[in-house]
C-alpha cells in the first residue's frame, strides 16, 4: 500500500473556502500516486482557533465533506479527510455517539471534532467523533462534546483504527482498536511545536506496543498564535520510522506492507500475553 500524508499549512489570513479548494487540489494530485491519502485535524479552522469552531461547524454532508468526497472520487483514493468541527442535533446518533457536555448544554445542537473517511468512490465509509478533548478547562474541552465509540474501517489489505491528536496520549483507546481488529492506526492532528518530541515518541510507542502501523498527519504553519509541530510520521510495527516530514507544508509518501502487522504479531506474540484489561479484577 502507498500512503500520502498531506501536511497542510494552516495559517492566519486564508479563508476556509480558499483552503478547502487548495486541499481538494492537493488530494487530486495524488491520483495514481497513492492508495490512501491522509489530512490533518481541523485543517479548515486550525485546532487552536477556538473562536472559529462554532461559526465554521458543518454537518456530515456540508461543504467540506462534499468537497472531500469529490476529491477522493476524482483521485480514486481512500481519503482520511482529517477532521472538521461538526454541528449535530443534541442527542443525535451519528458519527459515533456523544456524551452530554458543555457544548450542547442549553441548546439545540452540539459540536464535535469529527473525522471523515471516504472510499475511492466518494462514499463516506466511516466517521469518528474524537473521544479525548484537549484543553483541560478551556478550548476544545469545553466547546465540544466527546464521542463515545471506537471506529475502525476496512481497507483493502488492512483494518484501520481511527484516532485524533490528543487521543494519542491514551493507550487504552488503541488497545480497544486492536481488539476491534485494527492493524493500522491513522491519526490526524494539530500538534503544537512546543511538544513535538512527545508527538514522535508517542507515535512510536503506540506502534510498538500494539504491533501496528501508525500514520500520523499533523499541520504546519501557525494559527491562533500557536506554531504547529509538523513532522507527520509513518511508523512500522517494530517502531521503525519509515518516513517523517519536516516543519513546513509538504506531502510525505511512503510504501508499506500492511501484512507486516500480522507477521510481527506472529513472530513476537506479545499481545497474546496481555492480562490486564482482558478480565475483571479480583475482588
Amino acid at each position: 500500500m502507498r500512503a500520502s500524508l498531506i501536511q497542510i499549512a494552516v495559517n492566519e489570513g486564508e479563508s476556509v473556502e480558499s483552503r478547502r479548494s487548495r486541499v481538494a487540489a492537493l488530494v487530486r494530485e495524488q491520483a495514481g500516486a497513492a492508495d490512501l491519502v491522509v489530512l490533518p485535524e481541523l485543517w479548515t479552522t486550525g485546532a487552536f482557533s477556538y473562536e472559529e469552531f462554532g461559526s465554521e461547524a458543518e454537518s456530515l454532508d456540508g461543504p467540506t465533506a462534499e468537497a472531500m468526497a469529490k476529491a477522493a472520487s476524482d483521485a480514486g483514493v481512500w481519503l482520511h479527510a482529517g477532521s472538521i468541527p461538526e454541528r449535530a442535533p443534541s442527542g443525535g446518533a451519528s458519527a459515533g455517539g456523544a456524551s452530554a457536555g458543555s457544548a450542547s448544554a442549553g441548546g439545540g445542537s452540539a459540536l464535535y471534532n469529527t473525522s471523515l473517511v471516504f472510499s475511492p468512490s466518494g462514499d463516506l465509509a466511516a466517521s469518528y467523533r474524537k473521544i479525548h478533548r484537549f484543553g483541560f478547562d478551556k478550548g476544545e474541552a469545553v466547546l465540544m462534546d466527546a464521542g463515545e465509540d471506537l471506529v475502525t474501517v476496512r481497507l483493502p489489505g488492512t483494518t484501520v483504527g481511527v484516532a485524533t491528536c490528543y487521543d494519542l496520549r491514551f493507550p487504552e483507546l488503541f488497545r480497544g482498536l486492536v481488539d476491534a481488529g485494527a492493524e493500522t492506526f491513522v491519526i490526524p492532528a494539530g500538534w503544537p511545536e512546543r511538544r513535538r518530541e512527545h508527538w514522535t515518541l508517542l507515535a512510536r510507542a503506540r506502534a510498538v506496543e500494539n504491533q501496528a502501523f501508525v500514520l500520523a498527519c499533523g499541520t504546519a504553519g501557525t494559527h491562533a498564535g500557536v506554531p504547529q509541530a509538523g513532522h507527520s510520521i509513518v511508523v512500522d510495527p517494530w517502531g521503525e520510522v519509515l518516513a517523517e516530514a519536516g516543519s513546513g507544508e509538504e506531502v510525505v509518501t511512503v510504501d508499506f506492507d500492511p501484512a507486516k502487522a500480522a507477521v510481527t504479531r506472529e513472530q513476537f506474540p506479545a499481545l497474546k500475553d496481555r492480562v490486564l484489561g482482558l478480565r475483571p479484577p479480583r475482588r
